[in-house]
């Protein structure tokens, strides 16, 4: 049999050891979790970056007076390559 000063410090090295474990674990867990809201945050803006460009991309290219194809749409009708059919097409899709 172990002396009781012997069983004490087993005894206490045994609970600071398992008090030692869950609060490295709290803390390890408090770090992932913070990094893990970190990247969901980035990856976030991320998106939204990209959103705004293509948003940006396809305004530009509604000024610019170019379709879905790529065909610019003429609005003046003196111009020789004025079409009404694709202006009249281009105001439907608009209101849809």
């Amino acid at each position: 049999m172990a002396s009781p000063t012997v069983n004490v410090a087993r005894y206490s090295a045994l609970i600071f050891g398992i008090l030692y474990g869950i609060v490295h674990q709290n803390t390890l867990q408090a770090k992932y979790d913070e990094n893990k809201a970190t990247k969901a945050q980035a990856r976030r803006a991320h998106l939204i970056e990209e959103a705004r460009a293509a948003y940006a991309k396809k305004k530009a290219d509604e000024a610019a007076g170019l379709g879905k194809k790529g065909e610019e749409l003429v609005t003046d009708p003196e111009s020789p390559n004025f079409d009404l059919e694709k202006l009249v097409n281009s105001w439907a899709e608009a209101k849809l």
